[in-house]
């Protein structure tokens, strides 16, 4: 699992949270809401020291991070940080950490591979 940052939202952070060297920005799981991968939770974000970081990425002297207890929530995706133009805010988007091979290759009825 890992956090990907693109250089809009870095902004976004910078401008909206004062994102600065040396500062932690913290993705946590929120009650309320849906997201791609849990109907009833979101994605929350806040600038806070880690207690007990399981995943991080530090860009320009930020480190953004998720908590040990909240990487449940991905259930095996990795977090893109992207920039919604229209909403003027972040876009988070969750991309598989791996595929089955099943996923990768569908299977033609007599059990060999076929690239999708």
């Amino acid at each position: 699992m890992k956090i990907e940052i693109d250089s809009q939202a870095k902004k976004w952070f910078e401008e909206e949270m004062q994102a600065a060297n040396g500062d932690f920005i913290r993705f946590y799981v929120r009650y309320g809401g849906s997201s791609p991968l849990h109907d009833g939770f979101s994605l929350g974000v806040s600038k806070e020291e880690p207690i007990e970081a399981a995943v991080t990425a530090k860009l320009d002297g930020v480190t953004y991070f998720i908590e040990e207890k909240d990487v449940w929530y991905f259930d095996g995706h990795h977090l893109v940080v992207g920039y919604n133009e229209k909403l003027q805010e972040p876009a988070y988007e969750y991309i598989r950490d791996s595929f089955t091979q099943d996923e990768i290759f569908g299977c033609d009825g007599a059990n060999l591979p076929v690239l999708k």
